[in-house]
């Protein structure tokens, strides 16, 4: 298993860890190309399958170069290449950067990453979402030609239809989840909502994202940020995120501060099916992952840090589930900041889950 990070937050040098032992024990990932250095997003990572069955499978990873305050970056998106399951990497390669015919700054590329179909066929072309600091969200095809080069179609609007909604609701850092394990026919949406006025917005798409349905809100179980979801071996779904609870009372029974209109549970994980999805319901069940807590906490509460998420997922193939985030997760691990504050310690961990036993915990009937 393969998992990437930042060196700082949400920018810094691209960092890597491996385990070859299902997640239980992780090494640095060593000699990682020079331009890693200087990425500035949070750097997404997929596999890519070919229709050639000759053809390796190759990884690529993926860096925004978005501007930060008092920091204009190049904007456009870099890529980075492998062809021997992460051993080695080519340099990024930057594509729509600011000075090309179709520039773009996006934040979190691609967010989403789904390989594409034609005529019912699975084809060798891969469809990538992101977003910008205006909360437009883009769509952009990537392609091989015949010497394996890559290309991106240039980046285009696609939720244009429903921009008001998009708009008034700060939809980013979308997921796209493919129906019937991952073989069907349906795209399905989960967004963040950065106003917090709304819940986590859910559409659908038939044309292979070329259109999507009006959205319409999730229900309170799926409510949150950085959705990253994997089919488990039963056909269910696993979506992790970070949770964001807006219901009134319990802002007002279990938050410091409900003026504001919501509040973190931290890193959760939701159990469902995609029926669940289609016919807008709670789902199975939801997981609390591990405690994020905030600076002033010394034991688990319902209220936690929402600095968590962007979870990596791997189903393995017993079925078993490993999850790696971020967050602060462990109380006695602090530090004192420039103004003579204790802070709590920023990690990263990983979780193996067994979900025939969380079932029984949740008394689910599965």
């Amino acid at each position: 298993i393969l998992t990437f990070f930042p060196a700082g937050h949400g920018r810094g040098a691209v960092l890597g860890r491996i385990s070859a032992d299902e997640g239980r024990n992780w090494h640095s990932l060593e000699n990682t190309p020079k331009s890693w250095e200087k990425s500035r997003e949070t750097p997404t990572v997929y596999r890519l399958e070919f229709a050639d069955a000759q053809r390796p499978d190759q990884l690529i990873l993926i860096s925004a170069n978005t501007d930060w305050p008092g920091d204009k970056g190049p904007g456009g998106f870099n890529c980075s290449l492998s062809a021997d399951e992460g051993k080695t990497w080519s340099e990024f390669e930057c594509f729509y950067e600011k000075n090309s015919a179709h520039p773009v700054v996006p934040i979190v590329a691609m967010s989403a990453l789904t390989r594409l179909k034609e005529n019912g066929r699975f084809v060798d072309r891969w469809l990538g979402i992101f977003h910008d600091k205006h909360f437009i969200n883009y769509r952009t095809i990537l392609t091989f030609d015949g010497g394996g080069r890559m290309h991106w179609s240039p980046p285009e609007p696609y939720f244009s239809t429903y921009r008001a909604i998009e708009k008034g609701s700060k939809m980013c850092e979308v997921e796209m989840i493919r129906s019937d394990g991952g073989q069907g026919d349906e795209l399905c949406l989960i967004t963040r909502s950065q106003t917090k006025k709304v819940n986590s917005l859910i559409s659908f798409s038939q044309d292979e994202g070329k259109t999507w349905s009006k959205p319409v809100e999730a229900p309170a179980a799926l409510n949150g940020e950085r959705h990253k979801a994997e089919w488990t071996k039963d056909g269910r779904l696993f979506i992790t995120f970070r949770s964001i609870e807006r219901d009134p009372v319990k802002n007002s029974l279990y938050s410091d501060n409900a003026e504001r209109g919501w509040y973190s549970e931290g890193w959760i994980a939701w159990v469902g099916t995609y029926e669940d999805l289609k016919n807008n319901m709670e789902g199975q069940y939801r997981l609390k992952l591990a405690h994020t807590y905030l600076d002033d906490q010394t034991q688990p509460q319902i209220t936690a840090g929402a600095d968590t998420g962007y979870c990596g997922n791997v189903v393995l193939d017993d079925g078993t589930i490993v999850t790696s985030s971020y967050g602060k997760f462990d109380p006695d691990k602090t530090y004192i900041d420039d103004a003579g504050n204790t802070v709590i310690k920023t990690s990263i961990i990983s979780k193996r889950i067994d979900l025939s036993l969380t079932d029984r915990l949740a008394g689910s009937k599965n």
